[in-house]
């Protein structure tokens, strides 16, 4: 078993917190489920979310799945000119058998753009 880094992102419409939870955990759901997951293979989640984004941190959404056991941690994206806006990204380190390259990572939504490099 080897720990590996799964990174992610998605895009919301706007800084609502609904918004924000629901495209949260759909991102944390989909890297869990496009690399073969459990919770007890995650060993801890780094959030992002680009600094317009304010109105719920997305690692409750992830508490509110069932990671209460995974060390969560939320951060502020740097604030880059023409940067894409509204973006919440994850770098999730777990414990798998794949190899390096077989590691899915997920983009979805508008943030898919980010990484035209990899197969939908």
């Amino acid at each position: 078993m080897a720990v590996r880094a799964v990174r992610g992102a998605t895009q919301v419409d706007s800084n609502d917190r609904d918004e924000i939870l629901e495209a949260t955990a759909e991102l944390v759901a989909g890297v869990m489920d496009r690399n073969g997951l459990r919770p007890d293979d995650v060993i801890s989640i780094l959030f992002t979310a680009t600094p317009d984004l304010t109105a719920e941190f997305p690692a409750y959404a992830a508490r509110k799945m069932g990671l209460t056991d995974v060390p969560l941690m939320c951060a502020t994206e740097i604030a880059v000119p023409g940067a894409m806006p509204r973006v919440l990204r994850l770098l999730a380190h777990v414990e798998t058998d794949r190899s390096r390259v077989d590691v899915r990572h997920v983009y979805q939504r508008g943030a898919a753009a980010l990484r035209s490099d990899l197969p939908r």
